[in-house]
């Protein structure tokens, strides 16, 4: 009997394809037939073992069968993690990975959206990337092109404008991305992580590397994404680096409150100690403008330090606290805690026999 060493590369690499979902069912299980094509037509089918993980974030349309026509050959298992309410698509992954960090170690979670905007052959594309960078970064994906409309083209060029004047940042990601476990553990101790996946990532400095590439086009149905939730999207990205916001702003007060109080000063020095005819409107409006500048500074002081104060309170922090929206796992395909578990338990050898290869036991 000869023992045959199995190395790491032997064994499929589990990769965890975390989707949040609201009410597109349809457009999901048309996804997950597109991942369980892509993977297994890759030439790389047997590198990955591949589960699908659904976070539920509060639907309140009824799953009924839209699984039942999923097929499902290279995905190892179809798990849904339902939430007690709706709390937000970012949110959503915040709790799915925490819940993963803390029940379901693998090799790397896949993050994208369901809607099919995020295209299923681009997951290869980014695990290729994920692999050119020794499996050591973040891999996010820059879009190369857009395929919204053009008024959502317009307004989402003036808040990336929007965004680099407050922040410094420019906007190059979203949330779709691969994620070596091995970083989980920093992100999921984030309280920013909260509030925006892709900006806690920047903000505490994780190794990231980026992959351009196009936008697909939604499989199913309309956006849920309003005008207000698109803004209140955008300005949870930006809550993330509220300090920075705070003292940009600060600076920028302080920049005014200057030029107008040298203004203000000439005005009056001018109308009252040389004489000069000036309109009687004029000390008033400088005194005036003066007054409201520092009240605006005082404001924007009180923010700053507000902010800064609260920079190493968790308030909410996912790995402690995501449990309380968690109502249950509900398995469509397969167990994946089971199927990690018989994964991480395989011993590191195999052992050939006259009957061929048999796992030692």
């Amino acid at each position: 009997m000869t023992t045959v060493p199995l190395t790491q590369n032997a064994m499929a690499s589990p990769v965890i394809i975390l989707i949040p979902v609201f009410n597109d069912w349809s457009a999901v299980s048309q996804l997950l037939s597109l991942l369980d094509k892509a993977f297994g037509e890759s030439a790389k089918q047997g590198e990955y073992a591949v589960h699908a993980f659904l976070v539920d974030d509060g639907s309140t349309e009824e799953l009924g069968n839209s699984f039942d026509s999923v097929s499902s050959t290279a995905l190892k298992s179809i798990n849904i993690l339902a939430l007690r309410r709706n709390i937000g698509h970012q949110r959503a992954i915040a709790i799915g990975l925490s819940y993963i960090y803390e029940t379901l170690p693998c090799e790397a979670v896949v993050v994208m959206d369901g809607d099919g905007e995020d295209r299923p052959e681009d997951v290869l594309a980014l695990l290729d990337e994920y692999q050119r960078n020794h499996r050591k970064k973040i891999v996010f994906a820059e879009r190369a092109r857009r395929t919204e409309r053009f008024t959502f083209k317009l307004f989402y060029k003036f808040y990336k404008a929007l965004h680099f004047m407050f922040t410094g940042r420019k906007v190059q990601v979203g949330n779709f991305s691969v994620l070596p476990f091995s970083l989980l553990k920093r992100l999921v101790v984030t309280s920013d992580l909260w509030n925006h996946y892709a900006a806690a990532s920047f903000k505490i400095r994780m190794p990231v590397a980026m992959l351009p590439l196009p936008r697909g086009y939604r499989l199913s149905g309309e956006s849920r994404m309003n005008f207000v939730s698109l803004i209140v999207h955008g300005l949870s990205a930006m809550s993330v680096y509220g300090d920075s916001i705070g003292v940009r702003l600060l600076v920028g007060a302080s920049i005014a409150i200057s030029v107008v109080f040298v203004a203000t000063t000439y005005v009056l020095i001018m109308r009252y100690g040389f004489g000069v005819a000036l309109p009687d409107w004029a000390p008033v409006v400088a005194v005036g403008g003066a007054a409201m500048l520092l009240q605006m500074f005082t404001t924007i002081l009180i923010f700053v330090f507000i902010v800064l104060s609260g920079r190493d309170s968790a308030s909410f922090l996912p790995l402690r606290d995501y449990k309380y929206f968690v109502e249950r796992l509900i398995p469509i395909k397969g167990d994946v805690r089971f199927t990690l578990e018989r994964s991480k338990a395989e011993p590191a050898t195999l052992i050939a026999t006259t009957n061929g290869l048999d796992v030692a036991p």
